[in-house]
């Protein structure tokens, strides 16, 4: 239902009727529309293996777990809106990030700094993925910012053009080896603290 009808299709009572039961009787087995919600991220994150890969170093290491969430998510990405409420609560995407903070505790030794790198993952990973499924370069949006007025938006115009050229592959793993390596790349912004 989630494939076909999106997040917004999603209602206990849609859910009931392709059940073929009444929506009273679908709250025997799930609280609320929250609940149904957070079973459904389960399903689909649940096919990520959050065992860390062997081999490699840290950004190799990496690369293979966003990947493995990128194809889980793939399969069903109306369901991207859905991990932002619900990851706090999800016991794969938990393990997942158990997984990575373990991988960036290697090179990332400052806390504070893990949690900026492992939040700025998570944070790359839903919007490539949200952009993929839903605006891709190949997509009308690239062809509109290609036929903008070359006066007013020179630069735009420019990368229009050269986005037709740029694979989903090649997107995501170059976004994400530019993040990898500012990860890597020293101490990051400067921080200011609250008094």
């Amino acid at each position: 239902m989630l494939d076909r009808d999106g997040p917004a299709g999603l209602t206990m009572r849609a859910v009931a009727q392709q059940l073929g039961m009444g929506t009273m009787s679908l709250y025997r087995y799930v609280a609320d529309r929250e609940e149904l919600e957070g079973l459904v991220v389960e399903l689909v994150l649940g096919a990520v293996d959050p065992a860390p890969p062997e081999g490699g170093g840290w950004q190799e290491r990496v690369t293979v777990m966003v990947e493995r969430v990128r194809v889980a998510v793939g399969a069903h990405p109306a369901v991207v809106p859905l991990t932002m409420t619900h990851r706090h609560r999800s016991p794969a995407i938990l393990r997942w990030s158990e997984t990575v903070a373990g991988i960036l505790a290697e090179t990332v030794t400052d806390p504070e700094r893990r949690v900026v790198a492992l939040r700025g993952l998570l944070s790359y990973l839903v919007g490539a993925i949200q952009l993929e499924h839903l605006g891709p370069l190949s997509g009308p949006g690239t062809a509109a910012i290609a036929g903008l007025d070359p006066a007013a938006f020179p630069h735009m115009r420019q990368l229009g053009g050269a986005a037709r050229q740029v694979g989903a592959d090649e997107e995501f793993r170059g976004g994400l080896a530019l993040l990898l390596a500012g990860i890597s790349g020293g101490p990051g912004p400067a921080r200011t603290r609250k008094a």
